[in-house]
This record gives structure tokens, C-alpha cells and sequence, in this order.
């Protein structure tokens, strides 16, 4: 009796779950029809935007690597009667900031035309303690404040009010400027007065350390071998980068300083300065030498923070510097967008990652066809490859002896991973969401 009355429960149970699935072919599956249609034109759309990036890139690759005259001829400072130039080395918890204060207390300009500023928002008094005795002993000035209020710009804000230079050279900590960078990286400013600051190019010490090195030296050396060059070649101009850099003091002050509390305040001001009609100079041959990330942590904070503010600077200055008529000319705004559209480029990366898989789990069910989907995807990576193949050889330009299957590793592993956390930068800045400034960990601190 039991057992009869188990297998009728089995029956209808079985009848039901036979029900259902007929309702849901009746029913969900022209809705999930609908929804793949839907996800599928999403997915191709993402994918043509990605194959135009690439090809933009690729296009820009080819350009700077042909295209090898400059529009500007670099020519040095001469003589000792130069202007009076402010250094200006902002840190926290830093010794490293001494190695750079060493670098440029080794400059070829004259002793007595330029000062040397640390701004110390070390929240540890056995770091205070350190610079404050170097400092004492090397004829430097420390400005300590109580708390790093503001961040970096709060820092140098601070710094400005003591700079005495009509110029200011800015170094963050781990960067080691050569003997001659002085007089080379004033003398754009110095000799063309529409010149309101100057970009050197980075070069990286750690750049083959490992994996996470050789992404974070890629990123950068896409920006400074082939973004910025190709910028420079067309238009003679450029946008900061934070440090390495020097700017006219008087500008500054006129536009009120650095933003307070900005993430990149670099690109911040860079956009200030273009639609006010200022220029910016980038010196490809003249580089400065810093580090990287070497920890997979520090690079994704970095990457984070950077794609934080780049995107909330732009969001700020996008009517005014893409709508409104100032200065800048179709071709320079189009310019600008290029420099920053590695950022769309990461936003498209993920919306044909999730298009795709939405795409797939929609579709009707079948058996796999393996041959055509490696094809597939194949061409697809192909198609999209540009930015990947710019990478390789901006890296290989800036030095790298690194095979390229290491250089490609790098970009499939840790690189698609920092693409992640570059989208989740660019969202909280959608979602207004507030984001700190994250002190990153480098060899030099470490072996300091």
C-alpha cells in the first residue's frame, strides 16, 4: 500500500515537473528568444567598438613609429643667470623621498637658483624624523602637516604657499631625475611664454621584476611611447602626468591651485590649463627613472585610483572642455579623448565578456560546437588584439628584455584582472561613490 501510494506521489510529480516544462517552453522561451536577440546585438555592438579601438591604436602605433621628427627641438638651459625653479618632492611615509631629494641636490643648474621642498604627510614621527634630519643637514626645507588633508594636492597646495620659483619641478618619492633634467625640462617654458608646464618621459627601473611589474610598466609605457607622442606629433601637446613634470607657478596660482582632495590631480589641471588655451609640452627624451607595483594589490589600487580620478576629472570639465567653444580645436579635443580612451577600452573589454556570456545562456539549448566556437573566438581576439600588440611594443621600446609570450602572459593574467578593478574605479565615480587615495608599497621603499 505504501509503496503504491510512493510511486503515485512519483507519478505526479513527475507529471507536474512535465507541466511546468512544457509552460516554460510555451511561455519563457520567446522571452528568452527575445532576450538573446537583445544580448547578442549588444554583444556585436561592444565588439565593433572594441575592433575600432584596437585598430585606432594600431593606427597611432604605426604613426609614432614611422614619424620619428619632433616638433620641438629640445635645447637646454645654458649659462648660470637661469630663473629661480622650486623643487617640490611630496611624500608620505617615504624615505625614498630622500634618494630623489639626493638626485636633484646633484642638478647641473645653479646652486643658487633653485630650492628643494619636501611636503612630509608621514603620520609616523620616525619618518618625519628622518627627512627632518636629512633635510637639516642638506640645506632642504621640510613642511610637515598633521594629516594628509586633501591628499597630494593638499599637499602641494601647502607646498605652494612656501615655493619662492617662478617655475616648480614636482617628483613623487621614488623618482630619480639625471643631473641635466633641470635646465633640459625648463627651458620649454623658459623660452616660449604660451608654455604653462612640461611633461618628461617615465622609464622604469623594476619594469621586469615579474608579472605584475611588466603590466603596470605596460600601461604606462603605452601612455608615454605611443599616447602622448602621438598627441605631441600632432598638435605639440601633452597632458601631466603627476610627476616628473614642472609648471609656471603664476599660472597655477591664477587658476586656483591644485583641485583639493583630487585622486589625479595631474589630469585635472591638464584639463584645466587646455581649455584655458595653455600648452603643455611632452619631452619624449628626456626621462626620469621610478618604479612600478611589483605586488598584484598595489597594482590594482593604483590602476583603481588613477581610473577614479581620470574619469571624475573628465566628468567634472566635459561640458565645458567638449561642448562649449574655448580654445581648443576639433582635432585637440578628439586627441584628448584618444589619450583617455583606454578607459572605454577596459568599459568594452567587460561588456563583451558579460554580452557574451548572457548571450550564451539564452540561446536555445544545443550541443556545443567546439570547432566553431574557438574559431569564433579566435578571429574576435584577433580583431581586438591592437591594444595588446601597442603594449608589447611600448614595453619593448622602453626597454624590456623580456620575451614577448612573458609580455602576453602578463597582459591575459594580471592584466585582465587590473581591467576589473579599472571598472570598478570608473563605476563608483558613476555612482558618486567616494574613493581614498591608497599609498602604494615599491623595492626602493622597501630597501630604503
Amino acid at each position: 500500500m505504501i509503496l503504491d501510494n510512493l510511486s503515485s506521489l512519483a507519478d505526479h510529480i513527475t507529471q507536474s515537473g512535465d507541466a511546468f516544462f512544457r509552460g516554460y517552453v510555451a511561455l519563457g522561451r520567446p522571452f528568452l528568444n527575445v532576450m538573446n536577440i537583445i544580448f547578442g546585438h549588444l554583444f556585436d555592438i561592444s565588439l565593433i567598438v572594441l575592433t575600432l579601438l584596437s585598430m585606432i591604436y594600431l593606427f597611432t602605433t604605426i604613426y609614432v613609429m614611422f614619424r620619428k621628427k619632433e616638433p620641438y627641438k629640445e635645447v637646454p638651459l645654458e649659462g648660470h643667470n637661469l630663473p629661480f625653479v622650486t623643487i617640490q618632492i611630496p611624500t608620505r611615509n617615504e624615505l625614498v623621498a630622500l634618494k630623489c631629494a639626493e638626485k636633484c641636490l646633484e642638478f647641473d643648474y645653479p646652486k643658487d637658483s633653485y630650492e628643494i621642498l619636501i611636503g612630509d604627510d608621514s603620520d609616523s614621527m620616525e619618518f618625519s624624523k628622518a627627512i627632518a634630519d636629512f633635510a637639516s643637514a642638506n640645506g632642504i626645507k621640510v613642511f610637515k602637516r598633521e594629516n594628509n588633508d586633501g591628499y597630494k594636492p593638499g599637499n602641494l597646495n601647502n607646498l605652494l604657499q612656501h615655493s619662492r620659483g617662478e617655475y616648480i619641478a614636482i617628483f613623487d618619492s621614488d623618482f630619480l631625475p639625471q643631473k641635466d633634467f633641470l635646465r633640459r625640462i625648463i627651458a620649454p617654458m623658459a623660452r616660449d611664454s604660451s608654455i604653462a608646464a612640461v611633461q618628461a618621459r617615465w622609464k622604469f627601473s623594476n619594469s621586469d621584476q615579474n608579472y605584475v611589474s611588466i603590466v603596470g610598466a605596460t600601461i604606462v609605457s603605452i601612455v608615454h611611447r605611443v599616447a602622448l607622442p602621438f598627441f605631441n606629433k600632432r598638435r605639440r601637446l601633452s597632458i601631466l602626468c603627476g610627476s616628473a613634470e614642472a609648471i609656471r607657478k603664476d599660472v597655477l596660482v591664477k587658476l586656483g591651485g591644485w583641485k583639493h582632495g583630487s585622486l589625479t590631480e595631474d589630469i585635472e589641471y591638464s584639463l584645466r590649463l587646455l581649455k584655458n588655451g595653455c600648452k603643455i609640452q611632452y619631452l619624449p627624451q628626456l626621462e626620469c627613472e621610478s618604479e612600478v607595483p611589483y605586488k598584484p594589490k598595489d597594482l590594482y589600487r593604483q590602476q583603481m585610483r588613477w581610473a577614479y580620478g581620470v574619469i571624475s576629472s573628465i566628468k567634472d570639465h566635459f561640458r565645458s572642455l567638449f561642448l562649449k567653444k574655448n580654445s581648443l580645436t576639433l582635432e585637440d579635443k578628439l586627441l584628448v579623448t584618444y589619450v583617455f580612451s583606454g578607459y572605454l577600452f577596459t568599459l568594452t573589454i567587460f561588456a563583451v565578456f558579460i554580452f557574451g556570456i548572457l548571450k550564451i545562456v539564452t540561446h536555445v539549448p544545443e550541443p556545443i560546437q567546439f570547432g566553431r566556437f574557438f574559431y569564433e573566438t579566435a578571429i574576435n581576439l584577433l580583431w581586438t588584439s591592437g591594444l595588446l600588440i601597442t603594449g608589447v611594443l611600448s614595453i619593448k621600446w622602453a626597454g624590456s628584455k623580456r620575451k614577448t609570450q612573458d609580455l602576453v602572459l602578463g597582459a591575459v593574467s594580471y592584466g585582465l584582472v587590473t581591467t576589473y578593478y579599472v571598472n570598478i574605479g570608473i563605476v563608483k565615480v558613476l555612482a558618486g561613490k567616494h574613493m581614498p587615495w591608497f599609498l602604494l608599497s615599491k623595492q626602493g621603499k622597501a630597501n630604503t
